[in-house]
């Protein structure tokens, strides 16, 4: 399939026709003076998961492709021949160099109305400080809008540029030193060598693996085209070929309702497989929802969640669901003659709705896809069943090659070696990722020592298993296995805020845990992790039970209890099990992290403070009050009482000088903030969101000189003075949708700090 019939599938495509625009006008360039401070706050509104950037996301896009080079010679040649490709199928194309301009920083609004960037990396390219710069910009850019960069390499080794190795990292060095001077020269060439490794860690193209540069660009054009599918994994191995069957299948079934069926063996890319075909289709549907890990859902509680999931994506509203049975009629009722795509990821058996009986109620075109490892009886219910088979050996080499040197191909000296690691994966994609990135950048040596270790092992766990704890330290491993046990599903923000708060460097051990994928982060921010890979995790605590677990874990099961003297964290729901171990008032005062949702009881137990918790989260508790007098706990950081329903009053918060988030978002009944607010000089985020019954907030909340954020929507009854809001000089983010306030407070207008303002007044 060519570029060309490939666009029907594309979002790209533009009404308007191909475009191309060449930055030649330096006026239009400008530095964000903000960006350093909008990057700090980033992880505060992260942490609550209502917003994921302060910069709002451009609704429309100006450009599809941004290209960033350097050197007329690569201009005249292979960049005009992409340039003109990329036109030809319908993309709109912006060219970007150095020679084009004086200023030093791509323009702000430029990049934020680009959908990618494509970096050409040349034996030249560090020898401009403007490349540097725009790359610099670009990875900045990727950062904040999770936008796609995609690294060329022409005449020059991937490895050179990660590395900044040879000829184009001597050049490196001579342009920083011509460009910054004094302290400045350390501070600039280690901010040009991390945008340099960051974006050769990209997936991307070497010049030297194709016979053309026609067959190249043919190459990069349709993975352009078709770059929904690159959100779906990192290195798509493999990948599209599948894609391309069953879109297939699925354009051959749009007059009916397809229902296909992907089952295959852990971790052989079923959820990877239809995240790519959701990201290719899913913009053609106006009603769509993707939920996944459903079997990792438990009790009735875990399928209420999934089922409002369901209707909150396709409906656009919250709804509540009292029991599963209301939820089924709910989901029939309100999707009745909906044409709707919906992912069903991990499906062991259908417990959401009927899946039989929901061709009957929705309308042709609509697209429903399950994945599943068992799938008893979802084999009959299906129209298309498709089998995620294991990679073939070509295949594999390349997916362990792209995790172990970031490269297509293995080095030469290493060929062996890898295909080795091939032989011993047995085709199975989870560890090839897993093995290949516990490699990267190591040595012969090291790589012998791996493939000892996982000489005669099962392919499946038991490889995984020992590469997992043989390419961790002690730290990186218990943080890996604490993520296991309580933070999957848990904003990253949050997660470091507890574990940084225990002693503990997790900002590092977390980098190690995502370049060895045994973690992702979500685009809410959310940690993610292969089912396979938590079961293997919880299996290693099992295994060492009665071993040395660390001093901060403490596991329980329905059956057994096992911990340590030292415990810091302690799962859901744990609390009561908890008071009757012998070491019980030990371990109270040890805990730093409580979550315990669901709290039946209207009040705490009289010795729940005897702690030094830095989190306290009791979600959808049945709470009336929290406590009638001050409790000092000087260490917490973070309270969350979001949803709980018959709290009718906030506690008195003078014993909590370190407070930085308080979250009481859907406490429906709560109609009292308690004045001592304004002691909290902590507090940066401040999460009333529908809230309904609260007729006014205390003054003091606008004596808060550290709030940066804050969330009022869906208070309905509460207005904001323009005399007041001016007060707050911390403040970044306002989200006030569904208030009493019919217009921008004017010190809000006229306030150059605002990043963020909802809904837009004016």
């Amino acid at each position: 399939m060519n570029a060309l019939t490939l666009l029907e599938n594309s979002p790209f495509l533009k009404t308007n026709g191909a475009r191309t625009k060449r930055c030649n006008d330096s006026d239009n360039h400008t530095d964000n003076d903000n960006e350093g401070e909008q990057g700090k706050e980033k992880d505060q509104r992260e942490l609550d998961g209502e917003h994921k950037v302060i910069k709002q996301k451009p609704n429309s896009y100006i450009y599809d492709v941004l290209i960033n080079f350097t050197g007329e010679d690569i201009h005249r040649l292979f960049v005009s021949h992409l340039n003109s490709v990329l036109s030809t199928v319908g993309l709109t194309t912006f060219l970007h160099h150095h020679n084009a301009v004086k200023s030093t920083h791509i323009q702000e609004p430029i990049l934020s109305h680009c959908r990618v960037a494509i970096v050409v990396f040349t034996q030249t390219y560090s020898q401009s400080a403007w490349c540097l710069h725009q790359l610099q910009q670009i990875i900045n850019w990727h950062e904040t809008y999770f936008q796609h960069v995609l690294p060329i390499y022409y005449e020059i080794q991937p490895s050179d540029v990660r590395l900044q190795k040879g000829d184009f990292g001597k050049a490196l060095e001579e342009t920083a030193q011509q460009t910054f001077s004094g302290q400045e020269l350390e501070h600039g060439m280690s901010r040009w060598s991390h945008a340099l490794t960051k974006a050769a860690n990209f997936f991307g193209w070497d010049e030297s693996n194709y016979r053309s540069d026609a067959e190249l660009v043919e190459k990069i054009v349709k993975s352009v085209v078709n770059l929904p599918v690159l959100s779906a994994t990192k290195f798509p191995v493999g990948l599209q070929s599948h894609v391309e069957n069953l879109i297939r299948t699925i354009k051959n079934k749009s007059t009916e309702v397809c229902m296909i069926w992907i089952h295959g063996d852990e971790g052989s890319g079923k959820t990877t497989l239809a995240k790519a075909i959701y990201n290719q289709i899913h913009w053609t549907f106006k009603d769509k929802s993707f939920i996944e890990n459903i079997s990792r859902v438990s009790g009735i509680r875990g399928l209420l969640r999934l089922q409002e999931q369901l209707l909150l994506d396709v409906l656009k509203q919250k709804v509540e669901i009292p029991s599963v049975d209301v939820g089924r009629t709910m989901i029939r009722e309100r999707l009745l003659g909906k044409r709707v795509l919906i992912v069903l990821d991990d499906l062991f058996y259908s417990n959401l709705f009927d899946l039989r009986d929901c061709t009957k109620w929705l309308v042709e075109g609509t697209v429903i896809i399950v994945t599943s490892t068992y799938g008893i009886g979802l084999r009959d219910q299906a129209n298309s069943v498709f089998r995620v088979e294991r990679m073939n050996e070509e295949e594999s080499l390349e997916l362990v090659s792209w995790h172990a040197f970031r490269e297509a191909k293995p080095k030469e000296e290493y060929k062996d070696l890898a295909r080795k690691v091939v032989s011993y994966c047995e085709g199975l994609p989870l560890a090839l990722e897993v093995v290949g990135s516990s490699l990267f950048e190591k040595t012969k040596e090291e790589w012998n020592n791996v493939l000892f270790a996982i000489d005669g092992l099962r392919p499946d766990p038991e490889i995984i298993k020992v590469s997992i704890e043989g390419s961790l330290n002690e730290m990186e491993k218990d943080i890996f296995l604490d993520i296991c046990c309580f933070f999957v599903g848990k904003n990253r923000a949050y997660v470091r805020k507890i574990l940084n708060g225990c002693g503990v460097d997790a900002d590092i051990a977390i980098r190690v845990l995502i370049q060895h994928n045994l973690i992702k982060i979500n685009k809410n921010n959310k940690f993610g992790m292969h089912p396979l890979l938590q079961e293997i995790g919880l299996r290693i605590i099992r295994e060492n039970y009665g071993k040395d677990l660390g001093n901060r874990r403490l596991w329980f099961d329905k059956d057994t209890k096992y911990g340590t003297e030292a415990l810091q964290w302690l799962p859901v729901n744990a609390f009561v099990n908890v008071q009757q171990t012998v070491n019980s008032e030990y371990l109270l005062k040890k805990l730093r992290w409580i979550s315990w949702h669901g709290l039946s009881s209207e009040r705490l137990p009289n010795n729940f403070y005897e702690h030094d918790a830095i989190a306290i989260d009791l979600k959808r508790s049945l709470l009336r009050f929290l406590w009638k007098t001050p409790q000092v706990m000087t260490s917490l950081k973070v309270l969350n009482l979001s949803h709980s329903k018959h709290l009718t009053t906030t506690p008195d918060f003078t014993g909590l000088p370190s407070l930085e988030h308080l979250i009481l978002k859907y406490c429906s009944r709560l109609s009292k903030v308690h004045q001592s607010i304004g002691s909290l000089n902590s507090l940066i985020l401040l999460n009333v969101k529908y809230c309904t019954s609260l007729y006014n907030l205390p003054t003091e909340i606008y004596e808060l000189k550290s709030l940066r954020t804050f969330i009022l929507s869906g208070c309905s009854k509460i207005d904001i003075m323009d005399k007041d809001i001016a007060k707050l000089e911390s403040l970044i983010t306002l989200i006030a949708e569904n208030t009493a306030v019919k217009e921008a407070p004017f010190s809000i207008v006229s306030s150059k700090r605002i990043g963020y303002i909802s809904p837009t007044w004016i």
